[in-house]
């Protein structure tokens, strides 16, 4: 498995539903929660290339985007080998 992170706060809904394919996938994923953390969230939006929604996941370091990202790199196929 690839490492995966995703930057995230509690209560977004597309952090949750992102989170929620990687753990359907059995994917392990370290959660990186920036809400109320100005340092972490200027981190992950230097690493997104300026993006500041959150979620924002990274694949063995490389920025794949946010949640309709990832759910559109499932629905082509291409999520899977990115994650094996």
């Amino acid at each position: 498995m690839r490492s995966v992170e995703i930057y995230t706060t509690q209560t977004c809904p597309y952090c949750i539903a992102a989170k929620r394919l990687l753990t359907k996938k059995g994917v392990a994923f370290k959660e990186i929660d920036v809400g109320g953390q100005p340092q972490l969230r200027a981190a992950m939006t230097q690493r997104a290339g300026g993006r500041t929604s959150v979620p924002q996941i990274f694949i063995n370091g490389t920025h794949v985007g946010g949640c309709d990202d990832i759910h559109a790199l499932d629905h082509a196929g291409k999520l899977d080998p990115m994650l094996a």
